[in-house]
């Protein structure tokens, strides 16, 4: 790219913002550092979960020396802003003028299928902590060679959706005896990803049947004519996809009273700051989450993790971190655990190798709880019958027993605290429906 471009997308109005800092206060004058770049959001709570979680990685990593013989790691980002033109010029910045190594990503899946063309063009090894898309793996699985250097760190759209099922077929109707939903579902492309698999096996699998699925805009800042238009259809609960400014939704939920139970996926109730926003409106809302969550229980080295986040930010929110902070603190220890044994990120194959051969196994009282491993080419995942290949490695069959459910299920009560409620492996909690529905 010629330097008069590079200029421009930086001293543009829209242009990237940039933070670049070392994780340690000294670096070898005599090693040149390993430079790490972070894409995504710098004002959202997954992007500073994210952010946060590789900080604390790389200043572990430094204080015992640094990696690859003694070089310390430089830790440099660029602010997407959730937008997909500024995605596409943080990932350019990072590569033409940082001359990153490697890339960790907090980016929201539109963001993420932006730049991703830059990424095969750079050949920049890259983990996603966020972007949960099945077509991004799909393009690893089908055009390996060129998107190889591509990882996902958090369960995909499809995995997420298999273990709601199972949540639908064991709790909703079984339990609750529901047997019909009327589905919200946000127009993004982590809604169409999700819904597509609810649709086709919802049904079939959990004998529930939907009766409608509304799309609406993420900017929507009333939701009463879409309750009441849920509502008029007479479901027996409502099912929610939402990933974009989902504390709106949510509690506009609470304070209308909807009279129909809500469950689905609500990322803002994945955070401990979601009831100060909600203002205490938060109470019955449950929703599908990415491990570890609220109200999971950790493990020693997860707890040590979240004991170092608090004391390094304090009440900064959030003040908990996302899935996605755990998921950048291990999934740097994966890259450059991988980085370790392949020499380097380059040559690039080798360390792609290294990577798919990666397994962070994280014990509690004794047994496998968490699993930060991935996919290998040609491996099948028996429940959808599909490729992941480099998705994190999950089980999503009951009983759950390979140390990574694709995800829990956690409810929100009225009095501010949280459990999770499924699979019962995990489940430290009962789900219930909100007190003003009888």
């Amino acid at each position: 790219m010629k330097i008069d471009k590079v200029l421009a997308s930086v001293v543009t109005a829209a242009a990237v913002t940039l933070a670049s800092v070392f994780a340690s206060p000294a670096i070898a004058d005599d090693k040149p550092p390993v430079v790490v770049g972070y894409i995504g959001s710098f004002a959202s709570d997954t992007g500073r979960s994210t952010i946060r979680g590789a900080e604390i990685a790389i200043e572990e990593m430094n204080a015992k020396g640094g990696v690859l013989g003694g070089r310390m790691i430089k830790f440099v980002k660029a602010d997407t802003r959730q937008d997909v033109t500024e995605g596409i010029k943080a990932y350019e910045y990072l590569n033409e003028t940082e001359k990153v190594d490697f890339i960790i990503s907090g980016s929201i899946d539109d963001v993420s299928l932006g730049w991703l063309p830059r990424m095969v063009e750079y050949r920049t090894p890259t983990l996603d902590t966020w972007t949960s898309f099945i077509g991004i793996i799909d393009k690893v699985v089908e055009d390996y060679d060129n998107y190889k250097m591509y990882f996902m760190n958090v369960a995909n759209d499809f995995a997420l959706a298999s273990l709601y099922v199972d949540f639908g077929k064991d709790v909703l109707a079984k339990k609750m005896n529901w047997k019909t939903t009327v589905v919200l579902q946000e127009d993004t492309a982590f809604g169409g990803g999700v819904f597509e698999l609810v649709d086709q096996m919802l049904a079939p699998e959990a004998g529930i049947k939907i009766l409608d699925s509304i799309v609406y805009d993420v900017n929507t800042v009333d939701f009463a004519p879409i309750f009441n238009k849920a509502a008029q259809l007479k479901p027996d609960f409502i099912y929610l996809i939402s990933a974009v400014n989902s504390t709106v939704v949510s509690s506009q939920y609470v304070k209308l009273q909807v009279p129909v139970p809500m469950t689905g996926i609500n990322v803002a109730a994945f955070g401990m700051d979601y009831w100060t926003d909600t203002g205490g409106q938060g109470g019955g809302i449950s929703s599908l989450s990415p491990i570890p969550s609220v109200g999971f229980d950790m493990d020693d080295r997860s707890a040590a993790f979240v004991k170092k986040y608090e004391a390094k930010y304090g009440d900064e929110r959030p003040i908990f971190p996302h899935f996605n902070g755990f998921n950048a603190y291990y999934g740097m220890y994966n890259a450059m655990n991988a980085a370790e044994r392949a020499g380097g990120f380059k040559p690039l194959d080798k360390w792609v190798t290294e990577m798919e051969n990666e397994d962070i196994k994280i014990m509690k009282d004794g047994k496998l709880w968490l699993r930060y491993g991935f996919w290998k080419p040609g491996e099948i995942e028996p429940r959808t019958n599909r490729e992941y290949t480099h998705n994190i490695k999950f089980d999503i069959q009951p009983p759950y027993d390979e140390g990574a459910p694709s995800m829990v299920v956690i409810q929100w009560y009225q009095d501010g605290t949280a459990a999770v409620v499924y699979p019962p492996k995990y489940a430290n909690g009962e789900f219930k429906v909100p007190p003003w529905i009888k």
